[in-house]
């Protein structure tokens, strides 16, 4: 199976203060806390052969942490990843992963790697995945997946924020909010989809 996260921020102690822009870290108080609940939440829907396509900003180690440690916790993670490269994200320690990279049960690479974007089909859409949310115009059949923007939602209705930290999960009944921290199942991006595409229509 295909799943989509962005911005996990692990080690970012940062961000637990601040409300508005990330207010489930609000609930930690610990910076390991807040790192052991993304790992569980993860683990817990995706099997160690899924792949999850991530869409930047890993973690903030460099500054509460180390390369040996984020390595440690990506260790931890099911499934082989892919990631598009975010602001927060360096080329130096893109080429630490791949200098440690393993494959995983499948013989898939645990770590793959895009600097700009990724791209993939599924149910006749087409998404892009990028970091920074990418405007594409009037595009029926495309959907840009992107994080950078944490409590925000972009408001056009082709732009689906796939953060930790979305405020486009508001779209989710109550009862079938994410886990904070777990990555987003190609049924449940389909489901933000056409929730904010229904949401635009009521609009018009």
């Amino acid at each position: 199976m295909k799943f989509v996260t962005s911005d996990t921020h692990f080690f970012d102690a940062g961000l637990m203060n601040h409300p508005n822009f990330a207010p489930a870290r609000q609930n930690f108080f610990q910076v390991e806390d807040m790192n052991q609940a993304i790992i569980d939440a993860w683990n817990k829907v995706v099997s160690p052969i899924d792949t999850v396509y991530h869409c930047g900003d890993i973690g903030i180690f460099y500054k509460h942490g180390s390369k040996e440690e984020m390595l440690k916790i990506l260790k931890q993670l099911h499934g082989n990843i892919i990631f598009v490269k975010g602001n927060h994200d360096s080329q130096d320690f893109f080429k630490y992963l791949a200098a440690n990279n393993y494959r995983i049960e499948n013989q898939q690479l645990k770590f793959s790697f895009h600097y700009v974007g990724a791209y993939f089909k599924y149910d006749h859409r087409q998404y892009f995945l990028t970091h920074y949310p990418l405007i594409f115009g009037i595009t029926p059949n495309s959907i840009n997946l992107h994080g950078h923007i944490h409590h925000n939602s972009v408001d056009i209705k082709e732009n689906i924020n796939v953060g930790i930290d979305s405020a486009d999960f508001d779209y989710f009944p109550t009862d079938r909010q994410p886990d904070f921290g777990a990555p987003l199942s190609m049924k449940q991006i389909e489901y933000l989809v056409n929730a904010k595409k229904n949401d635009f229509a009521k609009r018009a």
